[in-house]
């Protein structure tokens, strides 16, 4: 079973559902004139066609800077795009909960909503009921394994994006010691980890991670105090898997490197931000409306990253050096053209356990049941 993204979120509910209905023009019928030319008929109607609403469900705020942030600003592109020929809404700060995304979704359907977009692993089982009842709309889900007829699931390799992370976190680190704050111990969350440190550790074999768990996507009182555990500990590169600037805010603050999540952050601090796991979900928003508008859509499942343009490594600190961006370019061309997978074998757990056996690649099973932390990632995974 693939378990990824957001289980869980205890953000307060703030349904901001914007119901926006189209207006048709009702033109009267006018009495014909008793002797009017065949010429003079009714000139065919101009009237344009209805545009395709499309809706976003968020699991955050949009002014999260980061995860939430990086799905609206892909919806903004939509409608750069595509103009009048869509309709675009969104709802923020909606809990996995099962009750509150159904209703939401359900509203969103009734509506007249055709192409309903949740970004979020806890509305799979939602959008699965309510899918049914709207045959005629199509819904897409975000980090999950099932599918219908009228669902289809996307994903983004983000660990591709942590990978580069970690090769510039390798060649900065003056101590050696790195440090992750996460969000929740998931699948998706822990490959993000062992990415990073397989980066790290492909340029500079000292290094060791550190992980301090929030157990929230959006947190940030407690990532800001996660992140002050880490640099007590003597870490001086900072990585995180959660929502908000604060950990890149608290990097400034002490005077040590951090890396942008889903969006450039480096206006929470010019000096700490070494650069940012960028998402650009416009790639696939914008492809799967087009299909809506075409009436090609069909369900599929996705996962994208460095090679479809879905995810990389920007923003970069000016600090940073020739050296340190050659090793990130030459490492992202090897993920790209599959000269050089991030995760192929050997690799062992920081027991000592093979996990991956010399030359073997791993496949997305492999990756969406990783349950464990690479050699280097220090402790043990939660629970």
């Amino acid at each position: 079973m693939k378990f990824t993204r957001r289980h869980t979120l205890a953000a307060a509910l703030s349904v901001a559902a914007l119901s926006l209905f189209g207006c048709g023009q009702k033109e009267e019928a006018k009495p014909a004139a008793s002797a009017a030319p065949a010429s003079a008929a009714a000139a065919p109607s101009d009237k344009k066609a209805e545009p395709l609403k499309v809706a976003f469900v968020y699991v955050g705020p949009v002014g999260d800077a980061g995860w939430t942030f990086a799905h609206d600003a892909a919806r903004k592109a939509v409608e750069a795009k595509y103009g009048d020929k869509v309709q675009t809404s969104f709802v923020e700060n909606i809990p996995e909960s099962a009750a509150d995304a159904e209703r939401v979704m359900r509203d969103l359907a009734s509506q007249g909503n055709k192409l309903i977009f949740g970004t979020t692993f806890g509305y799979m089982e939602a959008m699965l009921k309510v899918a049914k009842d709207f045959p005629d709309v199509k819904f897409e889900h975000a980090t999950g394994y099932k599918t219908a007829d009228n669902l289809a699931q996307y994903d983004v390799r983000t660990y591709e994006g942590a990978y580069l992370a970690g090769v510039a976190a390798g060649k900065l680190t003056k101590s050696n010691k790195l440090g992750i704050v996460g969000s929740v111990p998931i699948p998706e969350v822990l490959r993000n980890i062992n990415s990073f440190t397989l980066g790290a550790k492909s340029v500079n074999p000292k290094v060791t991670t550190r992980v301090v768990w929030v157990n929230k996507w959006f947190d940030p009182g407690n990532e800001r105090e996660a992140a002050i555990t880490l640099i007590g500990q003597g870490v001086d590169v900072l990585m995180q898997n959660t929502d908000s600037a604060a950990v890149v805010q608290t990097a400034q603050e002490k005077g040590v490197y951090a890396f942008g999540w889903d969006s450039d952050m480096s206006k929470f601090g010019d000096k700490a931000h070494a650069a940012a796991s960028v998402i650009d979900w416009s790639v696939y928003y914008n492809k799967r409306v087009g299909e809506a508008l075409a009436g090609t859509w069909k369900s599929d499942t996705t996962w994208w990253g460095l090679k479809e343009g879905m995810i990389d490594l920007k923003a970069f600190n000016a600090s940073l050096s020739e050296d340190i961006k050659k090793s990130i370019a030459n490492k992202r061309q090897g993920v790209i053209d599959g000269s050089a997978p991030i995760w192929k074998g050997p690799i062992k757990d920081n027991t000592g356990k093979e996990v991956l056996p010399k030359d073997k690649v791993a496949d997305d099973k492999f990756l969406h049941d990783i349950n464990f932390y690479v050699e280097g990632v220090e402790g043990k995974v939660p629970g």
